[in-house]
């Protein structure tokens, strides 16, 4: 293919308000995937490095790469997908338990637990137990500030709610949706929609790969606030107008309320909608600030900045648990690590690195 592929990066699900959350199946569909393999094993076994490793090789032989960060583990990955090949690798271990759907028709399973010493593990019974049951503890911890965070947001929204204009947040909608639709055309069949995370509460807080989802589109549009106010809504009629006439949508859910959305990416007229202001070349910027009675604002300022200061309490709580868990899971591997035949499984990574080739050959 000559020069490198082109890379993405995503998070398939996410530490949010609801516990963990998940849009695995949203990583590669049935209908459109040639092959999509599960790989299975504990912490340690070299799940995401087989991943990885294989994404470097395919970037390097010209083929574009998505990567689906882990939100727990900001070093990890939880699966690649080679969407040129119509293949993808999922790391189906819990928290985000994965299984075949169609076995054998699409999917298969790579078990790296195959590669263990058995009899070694079995030794370690008692630690692994006792390690996962206290990682399990850590997140119900990170979890639960996250559920009192979500209470707070609840009354920073009551109040910016009762100072919404909702009929100029309507009217932002319309002319945005004009800006993007007005020169397209109705399809014959409706788009696919397709649901990820752009960003995650990690170990090391919140983080995301937003560059390179929006900057690649020709048209981006920005939705500008301080506050948040209107955006959600009006990225999710852009979302539904797209697919209505016919264009496969990419939908970017917020890493704490995941039902509330960040960004929108129509690939296929080139389009990207962002609550994001840290990019330049944009076509336009609507802000919504402007939907607000300032004044309303201005009582409530007091209330407002408090709520704001817990809320961010919380969350900084909930990111020190879920780093208290990333630091024994890496623990944990040492139960794991010395007992695996890495040889092997890099013997089988280059056998699966073949396959994917001959895969790509017959498309």
């Amino acid at each position: 293919m000559g020069k490198d592929g082109n890379v993405r990066r995503v998070y398939p699900g996410g530490n949010t308000y609801k516990g963990f959350y998940s849009f695995y199946d949203y990583i590669l569909d049935q209908q459109s995937a040639k092959r999509i393999i599960v790989i299975k094993g504990g912490p340690g076994v070299g799940k995401s490095s087989f991943m990885k490793k294989l994404g470097s090789d395919m970037l390097d032989k010209g083929f574009d790469v998505e990567y689906h960060h882990c939100s727990s583990d900001n070093n990890s990955v939880d699966g690649v997908v080679f969407p040129q090949v119509g293949v993808a690798f999922i790391d189906g271990t819990a928290p985000h338990v994965v299984d075949p759907k169609n076995p054998g028709g699409v999917d298969e399973i790579i078990h790296l637990g195959d590669y263990w010493d058995e009899e070694a593990m079995i030794k370690n019974k008692d630690l692994i137990i006792r390690d996962n049951t206290e990682v399990g503890r850590l997140f119900r911890r990170a979890y639960g500030f996250l559920a009192g965070a979500k209470g707070i947001y609840d009354n920073i929204k009551k109040n910016l709610d009762a100072a919404t204009d909702f009929a100029r947040v309507n009217r932002v909608s319309r002319e945005l949706m004009n800006d993007i639709f007005t020169d397209t055309k109705y399809s014959d069949s409706l788009g696919k929609e397709r649901h990820l995370f752009s960003s995650a509460i990690t170990p090391d807080g919140v983080k995301d790969y937003l560059e390179t989802l929006i900057e690649p589109n020709e048209n981006i549009y920005v939705l500008k606030g301080k506050y948040d106010v209107g955006k959600s809504e009006i990225l999710d009629r852009i979302a539904k107008m797209a697919i209505e006439r016919g264009y496969n949508v990419e939908v970017f859910h917020n890493h704490f309320i995941p039902e509330k959305i960040d960004n929108v990416v129509i690939k296929d007229i080139k389009v990207a909608v962002t609550t994001s202001a840290r990019f330049e070349n944009v076509k336009k910027v609507y802000d919504l600030d402007k939907c607000l009675n300032q004044g309303l604002i201005k009582v409530r300022e007091e209330e407002l900045i408090l709520d704001m200061e817990k809320f961010d309490e919380l969350i900084n709580l909930a990111v020190k648990n879920v780093g208290r868990a990333k630091k024994l899971h890496d623990h944990m591997e040492r139960y794991y690590i010395p007992n695996m035949d890495f040889e092997a499984i890099d013997f089988l990574r280059e056998n699966t690195l073949e396959r994917i080739l001959s895969w790509a050959e017959e498309k």
